[in-house]
Order: C-alpha cells, then sequence, then structure tokens
C-alpha cells in the first residue's frame, strides 16, 4: 500500500526500534511508496511513512533493495555533499563516506553483510540516518 510522506519532525527525529518479521508489512508499504516515488526519490526509511521501525529500502537502477535492521560497520573516505529528503524541503548540507560496510537482514530474515560505493553509499547513509533520528 502507497503510504503518504510524514514530514512530522517528531516523528522523524526519533530513533528507530529494531525490526521483526511481524513488521513486513511495512516493508511492502515502504517498497510500494518507493516505486510510487521514484520519479523524486531513491531512497526511504520507515518514518518517512510514519513508522517507527528500523527499516529501509533504496533503487539501484529499477532494483529496490530493502534492509532489515541495517547498522553500518565500517566507513572510508569522508566527503561533504548536499541531499535532500522527500520530509523536508530543500537540500542540507552532509559529510558522507565513499565507501561503507553494512550488516542487515534480508527480506527473508537472512543476515547479510556487503560493501557499498559511491551513491548507493550517500542513499543508504542517509536512510540509516533517518532510523537514527537524524534528519539530513
Amino acid at each position: 500500500m502507497i503510504r503518504p510522506i510524514c514530514k512530522d519532525m517528531t516523528i522523524l527525529s526519533q530513533k528507530s526500534t529494531p525490526a521483526t518479521k511481524e513488521d513486513l508489512p511495512v516493508l511492502d508499504d515502504l517498497l510500494d511508496t518507493l516505486r510510487a516515488n521514484a520519479d523524486r526519490c531513491v531512497g526511504m526509511a520507515a518514518d518517512m511513512i510514519g513508522v517507527n521501525k528500523r527499516i529501509i529500502a533504496f533503487s539501484i537502477g529499477q532494483m529496490n533493495i530493502p534492509m532489515i535492521n541495517p547498522f553500518i560497520t565500517k566507513r572510508s573516505h569522508p566527503y561533504e555533499t548536499e541531499e535532500g529528503c522527500l520530509s523536508h524541503e530543500g537540500v542540507r548540507k552532509t559529510t558522507r563516506y565513499e565507501s561503507i560496510e553494512v550488516e542487515y537482514f534480508d527480506y527473508n530474515f537472512k543476515p547479510q553483510k556487503q560493501t557499498f560505493t559511491g551513491f548507493a553509499a550517500q542513499i543508504i547513509q542517509h536512510e540509516i540516518d533517518h532510523c537514527d533520528g537524524i534528519v539530513i
């Protein structure tokens, strides 16, 4: 189900709680909402649809990748950039890392560990910030 984008900073500034298998419908809604906003969005976190769970999804080309309970375990090569977000107007400056290693669970709750670089790494960092109550 496509959900409206949350712009309430009280909700967006809260740290997300860990997701469980019972939260898979939230992930499905997040993926539906990401697809519906594909013309202006490359990643979303569950708080962006008003749900305080540690779930993100992002797009690489036509593929949407879900991550449940993601955590960045390694970072390297910081750089300064500007980012926008559907949850607020305009762009803001932030520091990102060119390469990150992320541990997470996939849609089937199988543990994953993967390294991401470039734009994919930037998107993931933005969405994990959402999970940590940080709005860029």
